[in-house]
């Protein structure tokens, strides 16, 4: 069986630091920053919903989930537990 050589030490700390920094930058989202993007991409998703019929829609404690009459659903975050 052929293995895939793994990536030189150095490549493979350049891309755990990188891993790093990503993951260092969601940390240091800001709450309103971050509703705010999710607020965003909440409105472009119910822009394609336009002509369509929601057959279903369900609240859970982290979600909104809205089901179509084609039998897509989409999930929305991020909007829960404000004031």
């Amino acid at each position: 069986m052929l293995r895939k050589p793994s990536p030189p030490v150095d490549t493979y700390k350049e891309l755990m630091n990188d891993r790093i920094n990503e993951l260092l930058q969601l940390i240091e989202v800001e709450p309103d920053a971050l509703r705010e993007a999710e607020f965003r991409q909440a409105q472009a998703i119910l822009g394609t919903m336009l002509g369509k019929t929601v057959t279903a829609a369900e609240v859970d404690e982290t979600r909104i989930v809205i089901t179509m009459s084609d039998g897509n659903k989409y999930f929305f975050y991020g909007f829960l537990g404000g004031s």
